[in-house]
């Protein structure tokens, strides 16, 4: 009975992760844009030699024609100045700006930001991370999106190159908690701040909406500030998209399995407003659904019961449709109990030190 019921449960869980994915709109092909509005596009630096290269590659290639590049070195102590110089190469469409220092309670993207749009002129603002890469049409295909659905701030998840083993099961869950968690029709088509999400590597602004809100200054000590900008907006009244990007853009976000760790300690308590029973409430939907069909299906081939085979079966598909939606390997799927297992561990842990006051680590800097 027990079985049925859980079977029961992941068969709607699945219905309901493809009927909510159609409110997800994705970036146009040909993507038709009112005038040639000026964008700036912005990249905080810190520490970044590694993406230097492929980044100015990418934006070197972009075709929206009315564009200029600035980018901040935040006080990097790698070679970062050096390749930026070397790839730029007196291309006048490139600004280079170095950082401040970080003044007391701001978050050092946060204010990264916060100086980059200081020195844009744009009609429109677009914030991308240094880890990015992108189709040549990418911002054109994002500036029309906006555009005909009247939002003043679009945002979206790339498709993730996921190298160190850890990201295989952290970095796919990200996509797989927006389309089955988020209710994208009230996401995207109501001003309602609660239901909002946004990745901070891709976030293009109305100029004059971000202006209206504070800018980054709003949200300037936020470890979340991507979603708590986006809630700003809404609740200045007005539209925020999530976009589904991955045909045009990805991310290689982490080079190590530690990365990967402290990427994700900093935002997952965090995330859910660093609270205690919406994180137990994770852990025990997530063990129940995602963890325990995995000991099912083992019980089930011991006692050649196929019956105990259908609640990991469902959950792989569910992940299988988000996977293929967002342009992921497929075959990660079926690592699809420890990646639920791999979440829930990190988000305990992410609670764990909040609790015992002790700094989460980012780039070198420390963050309470």
């Amino acid at each position: 009975m027990l079985t049925w019921i859980l079977i029961l449960c992941l068969a709607s869980f699945l219905i309901w992760t493809i009927f909510n994915s159609f409110f997800m709109p994705a970036l146009p092909s040909k993507p038709s844009i009112d005038g040639k509005p000026m964008l700036s596009v912005m990249v905080p630096m810190r520490n970044e030699e590694r993406n230097v290269k492929a980044l100015i590659a990418s934006l070197k290639r972009n075709t929206y024609p009315n564009c200029e590049f600035i980018i901040l070195n935040d006080q990097s102590t790698d070679r970062t100045q050096q390749f930026l110089e070397a790839e730029i190469a007196g291309d006048n469409r490139f600004t280079i700006l170095r950082g401040a220092e970080l003044p007391p309670g701001w978050v050092g993207k946060v204010h990264a930001c916060h100086q980059l749009q200081q020195a844009a002129s744009g009609d429109y603002l677009m914030f991308v991370d240094a880890d990015i890469n992108f189709s040549p049409q990418a911002f054109e295909q994002s500036l029309a999106l906006l555009q005909k659905t009247n939002a003043k701030l679009l945002s979206g998840f790339p498709a993730f190159e996921v190298s160190p083993f850890l990201s295989k099961l952290l970095v796919p869950m990200q996509h797989f908690v927006v389309f089955f968690h988020l209710p994208l029709a009230l996401a995207n088509y109501s001003t309602f701040p609660a239901a909002t999400a946004a990745h901070g590597a891709w976030m293009l602004f109305e100029r004059r909406a971000y202006d209206a809100i504070g800018g980054h200054q709003a949200v300037h000590s936020s470890l979340v500030e991507d979603v708590h900008i986006s809630r700003a907006i809404k609740k200045a009244g007005h539209r925020m998209l999530i976009a589904n990007i991955t045909k045009s853009v990805s991310s290689k976000m982490y080079e190590t399995n530690e990365e990967v760790w402290e990427g994700f300690l900093k935002n997952s308590y965090t995330g859910i407003g660093r609270s205690p029973l919406m994180a137990l409430l994770l852990a025990v939907f997530y063990t129940t659904f995602y963890i325990s069909p995995l000991f099912i299906a083992a019980f089930g081939l011991f006692t050649l019961q196929w019956l105990f085979f259908i609640p990991y079966i469902l959950i792989c598909l569910q992940q299988f449709y988000v996977m293929v939606r967002t342009r992921q390997n497929p075959f990660l799927t079926f690592l699809m109990p420890l990646q639920a297992g791999a979440m829930i561990a990190v988000l305990l842990h992410a609670m764990k030190k909040s609790w015992s006051k002790q700094a989460y680590s980012w780039k070198g800097r420390n963050y309470s």
